[in-house]
C-alpha cells in the first residue's frame, strides 16, 4: 500500500541522516601556559580565507627558480611547512601527508597540487630533492610526481610565507634544531587558506572533503557534495563534524509525526465513507 511505502521510504532516509550526523570528538590543544618556555612562542593559527603572497621566490627540487603562484591558478594546493633536516615530527607530517592522499581516489597534478616549504633558509635543493624521492616511493603513484613540489628558500620569503599563515616556529642553537608545530593547510586556486588541519594525523575523508571545498565543488563526485550538507567544517577544531544533528533529528521527527498523522486521517476518512455507503445501502 502507498501508506506502507511512504514508512519505508521514511525509514531509510532516517537511517542515512543517523550515518550523516556520526558526531567527532573535540581534541583541544594544551593550555599555552603548560608549554616550556622554548614553546611559548611557538604556533599554528591560519585565518580562513586569508590571502598568501604568491609572488614569493623559491627553489624546487631540481634547483629552478620559481615563484609560488605557478603552483597555483585551476587547482587547489595542499601545503605543508616543513623542514627537511627534521629527525621527527616533519618526517610524520610527510608521512600523514602521504597517507591521506593515497586513500583518495584524486591524483596530485590531475586534481590539486602538493607543495612543501622549508622554513630553514639553510637547507638546499638537494634535500628537497630527497625529501620527494621519499614522498614518491610511498605514495607508488610515479604518473602523479609532477603534481608534488618541495621548495627551499632564503629568509625573507620564508618568514613572509610563515607570517601570512600565522605559522610561528623558534630556533634552538644547542640543538641545532626547530621547535615548531605541524600541520597542513588547503588553498584554493588563488592562493586563499580554504582548511587546515593540525597534528601529524590526517583522516582521509577530511582531507577528500577539504579539497572539495577548496576547489569549489571542481573536483569531487556527487556523493561528495552531499556529503558537505551533512558534515560541515569547525575551525576551532580544524575537522568536519556533523554540526547539523540536531536540525536533521527534528526535522526527521517532525516529518514522521506529519506522516502518522496523514495515515491515521486518511485511514479515518477510508473508514467513514464506508460506513456511510453501508448506512446508505440500508
Amino acid at each position: 500500500m502507498n501508506w506502507l511505502r511512504s514508512i519505508s521510504a521514511m525509514a531509510a532516509l532516517l537511517f542515512s541522516a543517523a550515518v550523516c550526523a556520526q558526531t567527532i570528538p573535540d581534541n583541544p590543544a594544551p593550555a599555552a601556559n603548560t608549554l616550556p618556555p622554548a614553546l611559548q612562542n611557538v604556533g599554528f593559527e591560519p585565518q580562513l580565507n586569508a590571502q598568501l603572497p604568491l609572488d614569493l621566490a623559491f627553489r624546487d627540487e631540481a634547483g629552478r627558480n620559481v615563484q609560488l603562484r605557478e603552483y597555483f591558478g585551476q587547482k587547489p594546493v595542499i601545503l605543508a611547512l616543513v623542514y627537511f633536516g627534521c629527525p621527527m615530527l616533519c618526517n610524520q607530517v610527510e608521512q600523514g601527508v602521504v597517507g591521506a592522499l593515497r586513500m583518495l581516489s584524486f591524483n596530485p597534478g590531475r586534481d590539486y597540487q602538493v607543495v612543501f616549504v622549508s622554513f630553514d633558509p639553510r637547507e638546499t635543493p638537494d634535500m628537497a630533492f630527497q625529501k620527494k624521492e621519499s614522498a614518491m616511493s610511498h605514495f607508488r603513484r610515479p604518473e602523479t610526481a609532477s603534481g608534488w613540489h618541495f621548495l627551499t628558500g632564503s629568509k625573507d620569503p620564508i618568514d613572509a610565507l610563515t607570517s601570512s599563515a600565522n605559522f610561528r616556529f623558534s630556533f634552538d642553537e644547542k640543538s641545532n634544531l626547530f621547535a615548531h608545530a605541524s600541520g597542513i593547510l588547503l588553498l584554493t586556486s588563488d592562493g586563499r587558506i580554504s582548511r587546515y588541519f593540525y597534528g601529524v594525523e590526517y583522516p582521509s575523508r577530511d582531507v577528500r572533503l577539504g579539497l572539495v571545498d577548496a576547489s569549489a565543488g571542481k573536483i569531487g563526485t556527487p556523493v561528495d557534495r552531499a556529503l558537505l550538507f551533512c558534515y560541515q567544517y569547525d575551525p576551532s577544531t580544524a575537522r568536519y563534524s556533523a554540526s547539523i544533528l540536531a536540525i536533521i533529528r527534528l526535522g526527521g521527527v517532525l516529518t514522521v509525526v506529519c506522516l502518522v498523522a496523514s495515515i491515521l486521517i486518511f485511514r479515518r476518512r477510508e473508514s467513514n465513507a464506508a460506513r456511510t455507503r453501508l448506512e446508505g445501502a440500508h
